[in-house]
């Protein structure tokens, strides 16, 4: 449940390296209790903001607190009440799935028989209790992801970072992260994530921060910016002058955007009102779906969540 309390406060966050802006002094929020998803390309920013979070990066400039702890001035105080669960595979392949957890708790003084207790409590909750005394090696991707974030885990804390926790995951992996990711939302942990996939960020966030070059452009639940921004339908056909004449004859509200040889077009209005116009074209393939958050994305920036710049 989402409190009311802030939990982490960013006023003026600013990143710099060298001459490159990576975080251009941003504000936010996050309140206890809630998950929020930092959205952008590669470079937008988002993994930078969240290795400030975690004090792993120092700031240039602005403020930033976590529990009410400054990042600058208190670093291992928050260290010891968050949990950290990387973009890369850093688990240590000379160990065992259990001694992994167990030598990683030496970090936060845990005594080596609660550090066990909590390791194997770990394992059961990602279902990896099977696993204990196998190799990393052994492991499919999807098992090591589940891993790293029970690793995460194990200093019990009130803040989960989980930076792009599915990529690489095939639909079932991904699926098994995101209801092990619910479960622990219900035991009161807060989580910020970052990710590329927008049906990872509607499917878990509460609320979603849009970056693009190093700024916030955007904030809202999922599902708001949805109906701010696109609506619920949207039409894709290869472009034809006389269908897009039809659609804003008929549908004086209608966004037309080319992209190349496609056409997208976007409505306020409700479901059904695009079948209407794909009758007078039957020789036309056309698509007719619900809108996404990359169609917000799209629509703020004029590109896909996966394109460079």
């Amino acid at each position: 449940m989402v409190s009311a309390n802030v939990l982490i406060k960013a006023v003026g966050l600013t990143k710099k390296f060298g001459d490159f802006t990576a975080v251009d002094s941003i504000d936010f929020e996050v309140y206890e209790g809630e998950c929020v998803g930092f959205l952008g390309p590669n470079g937008a920013g988002k993994t930078t903001t969240v290795r400030m979070i975690y004090c792993f990066s120092p700031l240039t400039a602005g403020s930033l607190r976590v529990a009410g702890l400054d990042v600058t001035t208190q670093a291992r105080r928050i260290k010891s009440i968050v949990g950290v669960s990387p973009q890369e595979d850093n688990l240590d392949p000379d160990f065992t799935v259990i001694k992994n957890l167990q030598v990683y708790a030496r970090y936060f003084d845990i005594p080596k028989s609660e550090a066990t207790s909590r390791a194997l409590k770990l394992l059961k909750f990602f279902q990896l209790e099977e696993k204990r005394d196998a190799s990393i090696a052994e492991l499919s991707g999807g098992m090591k992801r589940r891993l790293i974030i029970a690793r995460a885990l194990l200093n019990e804390p009130k803040i989960l970072l989980l930076d792009e926790p599915t990529t690489g995951l095939d639909p079932q992996g991904r699926h098994i992260v995101w209801d092990k990711i619910r479960s622990l939302r219900k035991q009161g942990i807060t989580v910020i994530l970052t990710t590329h996939y927008m049906d990872e960020a509607a499917a878990l966030c509460d609320r979603v921060l849009i970056m693009e070059n190093g700024k916030i452009i955007e904030n809202g639940a999922p599902q708001q910016l949805i109906r701010k921004y696109v609506g619920q339908d949207v039409l894709e056909v290869e472009y034809d002058e006389a269908l897009v004449a039809t659609l804003k004859s008929e549908l004086p509200d209608v966004e037309v955007e080319v992209w190349g040889e496609q056409v997208r077009v976007f409505t306020k209005q409700p479901h059904g009102v695009f079948e209407r116009v794909a009758k007078k074209f039957p020789d036309k393939t056309l698509t007719i779906r619900n809108a996404n958050l990359e169609d917000v994305f799209l629509k703020l920036t004029g590109r896909k969540l996966d394109e460079e710049r």
